[in-house]
């Protein structure tokens, strides 16, 4: 059976499956036929009953639209980059406090040269 899916991780983490849309829905539409019990549907496409629930209650809900991945909106987005940029310069600041640190430790035992200005 071709099973659309993509493996990711790598050394001895676990392996998470990330299955596509496409396969979502078909296994939501299967269940919902009613022609295969659960069980024999995940058998078949190798995942867990819990997981195939899941799909299957999602689907009616949200019909064809169910399984579209997420988008963020500008707004959390920027969010986002703000707080990774305020992590980055405080990053930095630590880096040359360290710098400052270990060059006047270094030039008390003359090993150092002085700091060139930009």
């Amino acid at each position: 059976m071709n099973r659309p899916l993509h493996r990711m991780g790598s050394g001895e983490e676990p392996m998470k499956r990330t299955h596509s849309r496409e396969f979502k829905l078909q296994v939501a539409r299967e269940l919902l036929s009613g022609e295969k019990r659960i069980s024999q549907v995940c058998r078949e496409n190798d995942i867990c009953e819990t997981l195939a629930r899941r799909w299957k209650e999602q689907y009616p809900s949200k019909g064809e639209d169910a399984f579209q991945p997420t988008t963020t909106t500008g707004a959390d987005e920027g969010s986002r980059l703000e707080a990774r940029i305020r992590e980055l310069e405080a990053s930095l600041g630590r880096a040359h406090l360290e710098n400052e640190f270990l060059r006047a430790v270094l030039s008390k035992k003359g090993s150092v040269p002085e700091r060139k200005s930009p």
